[in-house]
């Protein structure tokens, strides 16, 4: 009985503490996207208010425009997220056995992250610009072409391949300007993050797999990143979820303009909320984008997370 006792006043004692979490959670998490899907069921239009049911949903499937931005926010997350992984990983192997100095190396990688985006993108903007960009005054003293960079809408693999690449195959130049800017942005935070788990890896297993005969790159693919799996799928679960609702870069550095080439889904959306007025279809496309967002999160977790090490 006294045990019995005991888990009541346990569980009690939990739901005490995690009550304000979940008030939160509810009042800044379901509620918002309880509303939104109780928006996307109505049309709304001139002050007036019709139920269409599902017709929003329709609507956004048959919608060309939609499926452009669906294709730009696909290159986006395909090709950020990977890369941004990447070269998170291999500075912070090579900043792990710096001693002297690596506080300002790190400083230096973590810096442009907490730089505003805005401020950021105005100096890309001016850098990228195709009158007087310092980008374009560099490609003119070596001899190559100008290029109208945040502008550009024609497919960054045409216009490297002198034309052979057909327009439509891979993302637009401008879109390309926007991703580098997010890794140069993006990529102190994940830096740190590594550098964080790498502290934890215990030295004892590298120094057996160096005395076993294993190379510095055998070991560093063997033991070391095996180690910072856990690690690894959280920044791939929260890179994936950041980069199908990236806005701030996008706004910033192009505002949708050239529209079908730099207009991803959330900007589609904003477009449709705040540009057109067409509440009900945005609310739509956002429940859409929450969905899908849930859905990619729980397939990784099935996928991967199995595949994941825990040290207990």
């Amino acid at each position: 009985m006294r045990v019995h006792f005991g888990r009541h006043r346990e569980s009690f004692a939990a739901l005490v503490l995690l009550t304000p979490a979940l008030a939160v959670l509810s009042a800044f998490g379901v509620a918002p996207i309880a509303y939104a899907v109780y928006l996307s069921v109505f049309r709304y239009r001139y002050g007036t208010t019709s139920f269409t049911g599902i017709g929003n949903y329709q609507r956004a499937f048959a919608d060309s425009d939609f499926w452009a931005s669906v294709e730009v926010t696909m290159y986006y997350t395909i090709l950020i997220v990977p890369a941004t992984l990447l070269l998170s990983l291999g500075a912070a192997m090579l900043l792990r056995p710096i001693g002297r100095g690596r506080g300002a190396l790190r400083t230096a990688y973590f810096l442009p992250y907490v730089t505003s985006i805005v401020a950021a993108a105005t100096v890309w903007r001016v850098l990228l610009n195709p009158q007087f960009g310092m980008v374009n005054a560099l490609l003119e003293f070596v001899g190559l072409p100008a290029q109208a960079w945040l502008l550009e809408p024609r497919g960054a693999l045409h216009i490297i391949s002198g034309g052979w690449v057909p327009l439509e195959w891979g993302p637009s130049l401008s879109l390309c300007c926007i991703m580098l800017f997010e890794i140069w942005h993006g990529v102190g935070f994940m830096i740190v993050v590594l550098l964080a788990a790498l502290a934890s890896v215990p030295r004892e297993l590298e120094d057996a797999a160096r005395i076993d005969g294993a190379g510095r790159w055998r070991t560093a693919w063997s033991v070391t990143v095996p180690m910072l799996a856990p690690t690894l799928f959280l920044l791939l679960v929260v890179g994936v979820i950041g980069a199908f609702q990236a806005f701030n870069s996008f706004y910033a550095l192009t505002g949708g303009v050239p529209d079908t080439a730099t207009r991803n889904l959330t900007m589609y959306i904003y477009a449709m909320f705040y540009e057109n007025q067409q509440i009900g279809y945005g609310a739509a496309m956002a429940s859409l984008l929450a969905l899908v967002l849930a859905g990619l999160t729980i397939t990784q977790w099935r996928l991967l997370g199995r595949r994941v090490y825990y040290e207990s």
